[in-house]
């Protein structure tokens, strides 16, 4: 069962809640194949950011509504298409010590990188069910997501260079590591339209399932992460891949990994090896909208 939260409403998505705790996120334009506007991000950055305060959800699985995932940016718009404010000259400085003020923050800043930046941010697992094309942002907003399975109907395009500009959402960062630097300068160089199994031989899939079976397997793949797991322990483990991939050094990563083991082990730890040592089922109590230690995030 299913419900949707009456709180709070989103125009280009929608937001239904399981009794499982799973979260189903739907891109929600489907009379315009869920292509991308400033309003589809503003609402994204909002649920990635509300889902770390929502203790009902546990893990999220995005998706799009009809036949596509998302086809891109919608290119209709008047003006600048992506949003951008022509009128200024921003600088390498202005991005370093002004990120935050609203003209560049409105004016300037990536749309699809403030949504990639509030997924990279979420304290639950997110997977993404890639249900036909998906393009552009459609494809680079799938990148900070943990695991992406695909239908037989998708398809995925790194297309910037077709349009004379560059892979943005910070895939710059993330398609590497998920792919290798040859292969990310190769599809994006070549800004081609990947078929399920070309991007699943290149790594970027987990699996390819047939259209009907690809919910499914999302939801039974996100059960798998959170039954039975500590909501603080899985938040930091989704926290502690992430940003200590991208470390120097693996003394960083002990650091974290020593105040984490320290963390857990006095709070949820307590009950999973009473329970492993009972033999049963843990209870875990903890909430990760409330318990996370204080040092989270670190730099």
């Amino acid at each position: 069962m299913t419900h949707s939260d009456d709180h709070e409403t989103y125009e280009t998505l929608l937001w239904e809640v399981a009794d499982d705790g799973i979260l189903t996120l739907t891109l929600h334009r489907p009379d315009a194949l869920n292509a991308f506007t400033v309003t589809m991000a503003r609402e994204l950055e909002h649920a990635f950011r509300r889902v770390n305060t929502d203790d009902a959800v546990s893990a999220v699985v995005v998706t799009g509504a009809g036949r596509a995932f998302c086809a891109g940016m919608d290119l209709s718009r008047e003006g600048n298409v992506f949003g951008l404010d022509e009128s200024i000259a921003p600088t390498l400085d202005d991005m370093r010590t002004r990120l935050d003020a609203p003209e560049i923050a409105e004016g300037v800043r990536d749309t699809g990188g403030r949504v990639v930046l509030a997924i990279n941010d979420c304290t639950k697992p997110v997977i993404a069910a890639i249900n036909g094309p998906a393009v552009g942002i459609g494809a680079t907003m799938t990148l900070p997501m943990d695991v992406r399975l695909a239908s037989t109907n998708a398809r995925i395009g790194f297309v910037f260079g077709r349009l004379g500009i560059v892979p943005e959402a910070c895939s710059s960062w993330f398609l590497p590591r998920l792919v290798g630097i040859s292969r990310a300068l190769e599809w994006t160089y070549a800004a081609d339209i990947l078929s399920p199994d070309e991007a699943l031989e290149g790594g970027l899939l987990r699996s390819v399932v047939e259209p009907e079976a690809l919910p499914d397997r999302a939801y039974e793949l996100a059960r798998r992460f959170v039954t039975g797991r500590s909501p603080v322990a899985t938040a930091l483990t989704r926290q502690m891949m992430w940003r200590n991939a991208a470390q120097p050094h693996p003394l960083e990563a002990h650091r974290i990994d020593s105040l984490a083991m320290w963390w857990t082990s006095v709070h949820d730890g307590k009950e999973g090896v009473a329970a492993f040592q009972d033999k049963r089922s843990p209870e875990f109590t903890t909430s990760a909208s409330r318990d996370l230690p204080e040092w989270l995030p670190w730099d």
